[in-house]
Parts: C-alpha cells; sequence; structure tokens
C-alpha cells in the first residue's frame, strides 16, 4: 500500500493436485448432506491417500489463499441452503483455481457453467486441489461409500 502497486507474488501459480488440509465448518455437520458428512468422516478416519488436518480460519479468501499456496479443499455446502453468491464470491474464486489446475463445484456441477438466476443468486461452494474436489463429488453424488 505504501507505493501504491500490486506486486505479483507468484507468477504461473499452481495448486497442487492433491492436498492434506480441509476447510469448513464443522460447527454445522448436523446439517451437511449425507455425502459430505461421508466425505468428512472419511477423510478424518485416514482412509484417504494422505492424512488430512483441518484448517479453518471462518475467512472464505484467507482458507482459499493457504489452500491454493498448499493444496486441499474448501467446503461450503448448503446447510440448509446455500449462502456464498455465485457472481461475486463462488465465480472469482472457481476461476482463480480453476486457472491454477484445481477444481470448483457444488458436488453437482462445475461453479463456471451455472447461469445465474439474479444478482444474489447464492450456491454451495467446494473449491481446491483436483484430486480432493474429484473425490468428494464421488461422496455427494453417492458413488463411493
Amino acid at each position: 500500500p505504501s507505493i501504491g502497486e500490486f506486486l505479483l507474488s507468484h507468477s504461473n501459480i499452481r495448486i497442487p493436485e492433491q492436498g492434506a488440509i480441509y476447510s469448513t465448518n464443522e460447527a454445522y455437520s448436523n446439517r451437511w448432506d449425507e455425502g459430505t458428512r461421508r466425505y468428512i468422516e472419511y477423510i478424518k478416519a485416514g482412509k484417504a491417500d494422505k492424512d488430512y488436518s483441518l484448517r479453518y480460519i471462518g475467512s472464505l479468501v484467507s482458507d482459499f489463499h493457504r489452500n491454493l499456496l498448499r493444496g486441499g479443499i474448501f467446503l461450503y455446502p448448503a446447510v440448509p441452503k446455500p449462502k456464498l453468491r455465485l457472481l461475486y464470491e463462488a465465480n472469482p474464486l472457481a476461476y482463480i483455481v480453476e486457472q491454477a489446475g484445481g477444481r470448483a463445484t457444488t458436488g453437482l456441477e462445475r461453479i463456471m457453467d451455472i447461469q445465474p438466476l439474479g444478482l444474489h443468486h447464492a450456491v454451495p461452494l467446494i473449491l481446491g486441489s483436483k484430486r480432493d474436489v474429484e473425490l468428494y463429488e464421488r461422496f455427494f453424488q453417492g458413488e463411493t461409500s
């Protein structure tokens, strides 16, 4: 801020294919859908390829930034209804993560493919390392138990 310029801190940033961090507000776990609940139980039980640890600040941008640099998954499922806005929260982060080699989904569809129904259209948001998000999608869609 003191020089009035933006500085490039990471050129051609790439998110790792898989991480070891999951970020979600577990206080809402009693409201999660069955697929999200089973996914979190799976990674917490050590059944995934890696041991995962929870890192959740509660700030979407901070949690996303850490996972972008180190790999992992950020989950904001619908609890019981979605809260993050497609146009000015989900889409910008989905664009960034996809450009870095990651993935962004609702669990059923790619965030960037959703046609907004209005300015404040809200969606669930799951984004991060490609392999982590793909595994989540399989749990969410009932393909993995």
